[in-house]
């Protein structure tokens, strides 16, 4: 990422925290050391994962770079890039009816759109997570600060239409096992969840149909080794 310190326009980067549930955004820009913003991501009732700050502080970024500036864009999340890659070029049309943080898609793109119609150059860089790269790392500390810093305000906190899920976990320590509350938005967790729920109430189902059939087996096998005896 060293040639990357020499573009012609703004250097930015931009990271994602999520801990514990609470979720933070920040981002810098290399050219201007003042320019630099971090928030709180609401919808923590919702869900929490590190894809929808990575997206907020993408979208600060280009909130903060004027549209006819040059805009070079460090990211350390490939969700994030594979989100924007979506809105670009020709092919299938793209829908934000299924994207889980479709206010913050919808406004990065809309921004993009207009860098595109007045001909500036956007570019998305993907780099290592906690490598030791300056810009990545600086972020990645405004994120973590967001969080915890209770002077920093809080953005996208609007609930969406989507339904939340409740569950308990089942988590085995030192052979002991213990259940953690759980809540999301519909994903691959509440579906294993929901998979482990059915199972778990078909068992006493199977278990009493293979007990009474074991017991017929064992009446079954008394009686045999009685008319045997018998026999003799």
């Amino acid at each position: 990422m060293l040639r990357g310190y020499g573009f012609q326009g703004q250097v930015t980067a931009g990271d994602g925290s999520d801990k514990k549930g609470k979720m933070g955004a920040g981002y810098n820009n290399l050219r201007r050391k003042n320019k630099k913003q971090q928030y709180k991501v609401g919808r923590e009732g919702e869900d929490s994962s590190s894809n929808q700050p990575e997206l907020a502080a993408f979208l600060l970024a280009l909130c903060d770079t004027l549209i006819e500036e040059p805009l070079l864009y460090l990211c350390d999340n490939t969700s994030l890039l594979k989100a924007v890659n979506r809105w670009i070029g020709e092919g299938g049309k793209a829908t934000l009816v299924k994207a889980p943080d479709a206010d913050i898609l919808a406004a990065a793109i809309e921004i993009l759109r207009k860098r595109i119609a007045a001909g500036t150059a956007t570019f998305l860089v993907k780099v290592k997570a906690h490598r030791g790269e300056s810009a990545n790392e600086g972020a990645d500390i405004l994120a973590d600060k967001a969080i915890s810093d209770p002077k920093v305000g809080k953005e996208w906190c609007q609930r969406t239409n989507r339904a939340v899920f409740m569950w308990s976990k089942p988590c085995h320590e030192a052979g002991k096992v213990t259940y953690q509350y759980r809540h999301s938005t519909f994903n691959n967790s509440v579906r294993d969840a929901i998979r482990r729920g059915a199972a778990e109430n078909e068992v006493p189902k199977h278990e009493e149909r293979l007990t009474g059939a074991w017991r017929q087996i064992s009446t079954l096998r008394r009686r045999y080794e009685k008319w045997c005896k018998g026999d003799k």
